[in-house]
């Protein structure tokens, strides 16, 4: 995508809650612009921008338009006076709910060792994949039932800790937005009772249970091939050997996390399930116990797929010691918290390397009263200091969005999302909402507010990503897309050839490329798709 042909006017593609405040961004020349009702044509308001402002992420200079005042539904677009025309969006009581149903079914789409049916999955159906049992690397006389979960990203791989992530944004975003979850997506499983977020989810613990080592209590840190298959490969035709990788305390812990978490939340839908979550957990915690230091995870020699290497245990660590506390109450776990949160490490991130953030929130939504007063206040104070830092990187930036320039890596859609997430926690802990403001500008951004004016949710906008590199996208020989998968975003870097060769010299937030085979730009992951369920979650709860 060429400067030039860079569209100067852009707004969230999707669209506007009636009652919120309604900005579209400029790069044009004139400062005047009217609001034009699709259907009728009709200029229905007229305003103009602020000041001009440079930005250095993007390259352009950037004015904002308010047209807060349009609150009746409709269909819309905007034209400036220098001729931009902007994406024409919806203005609506929850513009957001086809979107989020979008992101969740996404999860399905993902899904590992079954059919996916044409009922469900329409033209994007595949046969079932990865159905023979795994080694493991090492014991190559072992072989385990391996099938299941969801399939990580563009490749095949199934992964412990990032799939660990992607299921605990999954439960907050039910725990605290449960009114989001109550339409059906639907889903085979479907049943009018229990939430479909938690039928999805439980897909992905399923595959955990079995990533368990049985002896030891300790998790296998991934499932994969050897190496990746090729761009155009199906899942079902991927028959390479699968392998069971080591033990790593990262998987560890995020299994003793995301499962005493899960133990709370399925409880009062399947209490045999919370239960067999529960005692997975604490096994897995005996594991951590018992292996204090432990190297970070490296790839065996042979296998050459994702590492997803983490050298610090730490925050996983405290984010499995503060589920357990929270889900039994019991003080071992509370006492192990204490002395971790001692120690030195990110306390409010939320991305697969850096998981403590999780920790954070368990904590903080545990209550006051069940904490150690202190460390509840110094973590409150924490978290909400973080949000302040992104309220104002966001408002300095032209898109609105809390990135710096060194902040759009390999990625850097993940960090858009997990902040918005972070902004959103500060609000449920403080009640101001300037918080959910900022995080909903970090979703008009994802979803074409931005300099490259494109959506990058599949399917979903007036110029969504096409092309993301995704091996069932690349294969099945459909022109559109698998949808509701958020694309990686701009990567400064530029750390794959493709990019390498053509984006040379652009600014941070323009490199970008909609093009299969740039995975450091334009890969797929469930772990970029579940923060983004959790804020679109937060704007679509019932009144």
């Amino acid at each position: 995508m060429s400067e030039h042909n860079l569209r100067t006017v852009t707004v969230n593609q999707i669209g506007y809650a009636a009652d919120s405040r309604k900005t579209a961004m400029f790069t044009g020349e004139g400062q005047k612009f009217r609001v034009i009702h699709e259907d009728t044509g009709e200029v229905v308001f007229t305003g103009q921008t602020g000041e001009k402002r440079a930005d250095p992420a993007s390259g352009v200079k950037v004015h904002a338009g308010d047209f807060s005042e349009v609150t009746a539904a409709g269909r819309y677009r905007i034209e400036a006076e220098d001729g931009g025309v902007s994406a024409a969006f919806v203005i609506g009581d929850k513009p957001y709910h086809e979107l989020q149903q979008g992101l969740l079914k996404a999860f399905y789409f993902y899904r590992c060792g079954t059919e996916l049916d044409e009922a469900f999955a329409g033209p994007w159906g595949h046969k079932a994949c990865h159905l023979s049992e795994g080694i493991v690397y090492g014991q190559p006389g072992l072989t385990l039932d391996s099938c299941g979960g969801w399939h990580d990203a563009g490749d095949y791989g199934k992964y412990s800790g990032p799939g660990a992530k992607a299921v605990a944004d999954l439960l907050l975003a039910y725990e605290l937005y449960p009114s989001a979850f109550s339409s059906s997506v639907p889903i085979p499983e479907s049943d009018g009772v229990t939430p479909d977020v938690l039928l999805e989810c439980r897909v992905e613990l399923d595959w955990l249970f079995k990533m368990q080592e049985s002896g030891t209590g300790g998790v296998y840190h991934k499932l994969t091939t050897l190496s990746f298959p090729g761009l155009d490969v199906m899942p079902e035709d991927d028959t390479a050997e699968l392998y069971f990788s080591p033990v790593s305390a990262t998987a560890t812990g995020d299994f003793a996390g995301v499962m005493a978490m899960a133990a709370r939340i399925y409880k009062p839908f399947d209490e045999a399930y919370a239960n067999r979550c529960l005692e997975a957990a604490r096994r897995a915690w005996e594991w951590l116990e018992s292996h204090p230091q432990v190297p970070g995870f490296k790839n065996p020699p042979e296998i050459s797929t994702g590492e997803y290497g983490d050298d610090t245990d730490t925050d996983e660590r405290y984010w499995a010691a503060a589920e357990l506390y929270r889900t039994t109450g019991e003080e071992v776990y509370h006492q192990a918290l204490q002395a971790l949160a001692q120690l030195s490490f990110p306390k409010y991130s939320l991305g697969w390397g850096d998981m403590g953030g999780y920790g954070t929130f368990a904590y903080l939504l545990n209550g006051e009263a069940a904490a150690e007063t202190a460390l509840y206040a110094s973590l409150k104070e924490g978290l909400l200091a973080e949000a302040e830092r992104l309220l104002h990187q966001s408002r300095e930036d032209g898109y609105r969005i809390s990135l710096l320039e060194e902040d759009y890596i390999w990625g850097s859609n993940m960090l858009v999302m997990n902040n918005a997430m972070l902004l959103l926690a500060a609000e449920h802990f403080s009640g101001d909402d300037a918080y959910a403001d900022c995080a909903l500008d970090h979703l008009h951004y994802l979803m074409g507010r931005n300099v490259l004016d494109i959506s990058y949710v599949t399917g979903f906008g007036d110029r969504p990503v096409m092309n993301p590199h995704h091996r069932p996208s690349v294969g099945d020989n459909l022109e559109a897309p698998v949808p509701g998968l958020v694309s990686g975003g701009p990567d400064r870097g530029l750390h794959d050839e493709y990019v390498a060769e053509h984006l040379q010299g652009r600014p941070a937030a323009q490199c970008f490329a909609d093009h299969d085979l740039s995975y450091s730009t334009n890969e797929v992951t469930i772990y970029w798709n579940s923060p983004a369920v959790f804020v679109t979650a937060r704007f679509n709860q019932q009144a």
